[in-house]
Parts: structure tokens; sequence; C-alpha cells
């Protein structure tokens, strides 16, 4: 016995007492289907998609050319030592120090190589923090409403009104941070008010919708309901704002440990850029130590570059049409449903 129910591409849906067609068709798929068919769609199509759009191609290489040097690379690469050869080398003429060396005879190459954990790690930990704090703030203030959504909503409207730049400095010069991970935090301190604000604003219109009243009916919890089916409908968003705000992060941090306001105990390239222009008089004599300040310039400029590029091609990757079109594993009724779209 069974019945037919409307579907929301306008076809019905064979109900029975075993229930729907694709909950049979599920349950009688072996779970190594399964999996093959997950693994293709969540991970497989997302790739093919991201591959054909040049920006993602190169932001995502650019990325991994990062992520491996700040690993791999200072595994492989000794620490610069003092005296290792002569002061202001030039770059390109001793290929043993291929970018030249600065005021205390240290390669260039290798303090750029290891001064890149330092910059991954601030960028990462002001990700996690805007991010974090964003998502939760946003999410439950559009959902709840009412006097939870004012409350949250003047918290993130008084860290907008306050200004962003002194209160890093303040909250740097009273902490004096050597941890990386403890800088990028501090620096993203006011980054998050806006993007809570952009996903409550989303988060409102969402609300309201029939699979939102449908979790409600049946009696789903609030944490349930925005983690399951809200999060994922503002998630492209919200990974396209991750990577804004690492820019951001970087941005900051180096423009702070050039001016001299954030201590440090280890290499970034702030203190890099910091160094040329004290010590090797990089403006005023760039023959003599321009290269020690230009090539963490490019570093920095080449990673904010790829991250740019990369969240610039995300909208591609959370297109449900080109996924179900490039999909292995989608049927090719539907592929063509997408196509024409």
């Amino acid at each position: 016995m069974s019945e037919k129910t409307p579907k929301s591409d306008g076809g019905v849906t064979q109900e029975s007492i075993f229930g729907t067609d694709e909950e049979v068709e599920r349950r009688r798929t072996p779970p190594a289907e399964r999996a093959r068919r997950a693994f293709d769609f969540y991970v497989a199509t997302p790739f093919r998609v991201a591959w054909e759009d040049w920006r993602t191609r190169i932001g995502g290489m650019g990325i991994l050319f990062y992520v491996l040097m700040g690993t791999v690379g200072v595994l492989l690469v000794p620490q610069p030592q003092i005296n290792e050869g002569p002061y202001y080398l030039k770059p390109f003429v001793d290929w043993s120090m291929p970018l030249g060396t600065d005021s205390m005879g240290r390669g260039v190459f290798k303090t750029l190589v290891h001064s890149t954990p330092a910059m991954m790690q601030m960028a990462l930990a002001g990700v996690v923090f805007s991010v974090g704090v964003a998502v939760l703030v946003g999410m439950i203030a559009g959902y709840k409403g009412g006097v939870v959504d004012t409350m949250l909503m003047t918290v993130a409207d008084v860290f907008i009104t306050l200004p962003g730049l002194p209160l890093i400095i303040v909250l740097a010069s009273i902490f004096s941070p050597d941890d990386p991970f403890i800088v990028g935090t501090i620096i993203a301190i006011d980054q998050w008010p806006g993007l809570a604000r952009m996903l409550r604003s989303q988060v409102l219109a969402l609300r309201d919708e029939d699979f939102v009243e449908a979790a409600r009916s049946i009696g789903l919890s609030t944490p349930t309901i925005v983690g399951q089916e809200l999060v994922p409908k503002v998630a492209p968003f919200v990974l396209i704002s991750a990577a804004g705000a690492a820019v951001a992060v970087i941005f900051q941090s180096v423009a702070l440990y050039f001016i001299g306001v954030l201590p440090w105990s280890s290499f970034n390239w702030g203190v890099m850029m910091q160094q040329a222009y004290r010590q090797g008089n990089a403006i005023a004599a760039p023959g003599r130590a321009g290269h020690w300040m230009l090539f963490p310039l490019l570093a920095i400029s080449g990673m904010s570059f790829s991250l740019i590029l990369f969240s610039q091609g995300l909208d591609r990757v959370f297109n449900p049409r080109l996924l179900a079109r490039h999909s292995e594993t989608v049927p090719e009724d539907e592929q063509e449903d997408a196509g024409g779209l």
C-alpha cells in the first residue's frame, strides 16, 4: 500500500509502509557504494569544480605552497645562523644563499622559511576566533530573535564602535604576547562583529523557511536546528569570510611588528621588515639592504593574493548545480535537470 507525495521539483515520491522510494533505495545500497558516492559528492566533485576555475586552482596552489614551506620547509632548510655568510650579500650571487644575507650574515631565504610558521599560526588563530565568535553570536541572534537578538547585537555594536587599531595596540602593550596564537587572537578581536551582523541577516531570512519549521515541529532543539539545518546554508559565506579574515590578520600583524608595538621572540615577516628598516636602513639605502625588506614583502603579497583568489572561486565550489553536473554518481537525469536550471 503506497501513496504519491509531491516533491519540491514538481515530481512525486512514492511512500509506503517501508518509507519513501529514496529511503528504500538507500537501505538497499551497499555500504561500500554509499561510501563511494559520499566521497565523490563531498570530496572528488568539489575538487573537480575547484580545479576548473583558475582562481581556486592558482589560489589553492599558492596556499599549499605556503603550508608546505611552513611545515616541510622548516625541516629541510636549516635555521639561519649569524656570520654564515658575508654581510649584506646581494641576492642571486651565491646560490648557497640565493636571496642574499642580512646585516648579521644570516641567509634571507632561511629566515624567510623559518618565519612562515609564525605567520600561519597567527592567521589560523585569528580566523578561528573571529569566525567562531561571529558564527556563534550571529546564528543564535538571528534564530532566537527577541531579547537574545537585542542583547547580542548590542554587544556586537559596542565592539564595532570601538576603534580597532588603538584597541589592539593597547591590548598588545598590556599583555605583550609572544605566542603567535595569542597575537592572532588579539588582532582578530575587532573582526567578528561585522561578520556576526551579516550572518544574523542571513539567518533571519532562513529561519521561517519550510525546512526550519519542519525541524521545529518534530521537536529538534535549537543547537540541533542551528548546527544541522542553518550552518550548512551559510557555510559558503563563512568560508569566504574566513579567507578575508586571514588576510586582515596577516596585514595587521606585519604592521604592528614593523612599527615595534608587538614584542617578538621568534622570526616572522614583520620582524624581518622591522630589522631591515632599523638595522639595515633599507629605506634610505635600498641598494644595500633593499632585498632584506623586499622578499618578506613579496611573501606577504603572495599569501594574501592566494587567499583572495581562492575565496573568490569558492562560490563555484558551493554551487549545487555545478556539483550535480560534475558528479560521477548523480544520475544523468538529475544532472540534466541541474544543467537546465
